[in-house]
């Protein structure tokens, strides 16, 4: 008889997931191996292959997991408006740098059908956010509209590589900076 699945299968599976995306991101996906995933993790790689077939399936896992958040976080926020949208998704960014970094990073190392699930989710939070910039500037035109919403994920995107907790401003505080810089900006366009 099969064994059945243990009641921590889940949180396991995430703590593999947080443990190897920050092997990932330290070392880069291409240089890692799962070897130095489970040593990351704290288990054996037996273990890792219990629950990840693949590098690829880990990395999947991962980018799966972070854009789900991602996009339900997005979905909850985006009747906020604009700056609700910009806080919701720094606050989703937090404690998930190495996954973010894997998202911005590796998605060209998964074969494309596993590229393309991940692929539709980026879009969904890039729709929603154009529709928020929408809302804001509602004359703006389709090139100035995609370039506005590429440009709020600029400012989003890459926070993760300047900013040192317990020095400068804080995540929330940046979060209302940010969001007022993009209403502001939007306006005067």
């Amino acid at each position: 008889m099969p064994r059945g699945i243990a009641r921590d299968h889940d949180a396991k599976r995430a703590a593999l997931r947080a443990g190897a995306a920050a092997y990932f991101a330290r070392h880069g996906f291409d240089r890692a191996s799962m070897t130095g995933a489970a040593r990351e993790c704290g288990v054996s790689k037996a273990l890792l292959y219990h629950y990840h077939d693949s590098k690829e399936a880990l990395l999947f896992d991962i980018l799966d997991a972070h854009l789900t958040h991602l996009v339900r976080t997005v979905e909850a926020a985006a009747p906020g408006g604009l700056p609700t949208l910009v806080s919701a998704i720094l606050a989703a960014y937090e404690n998930a740098d190495a996954e973010h970094k894997l998202q911005l990073e590796t998605l060209s190392a998964l074969p494309p059908e596993l590229q393309k699930p991940l692929i539709e989710a980026q879009r969904r939070l890039v729709a929603i956010m154009t529709d928020a910039i929408r809302d804001t500037r509602p004359d703006l035109k389709p090139d100035a509209l995609r370039a506005a919403t590429m440009t709020v994920f600029g400012i989003l995107n890459w926070f993760y590589m300047w900013h040192r907790p317990g020095k400068g401003l804080s995540r929330d505080d940046y979060a209302s900076l940010a969001a007022r810089f993009v209403v502001s900006g939007l306006q005067g366009l």
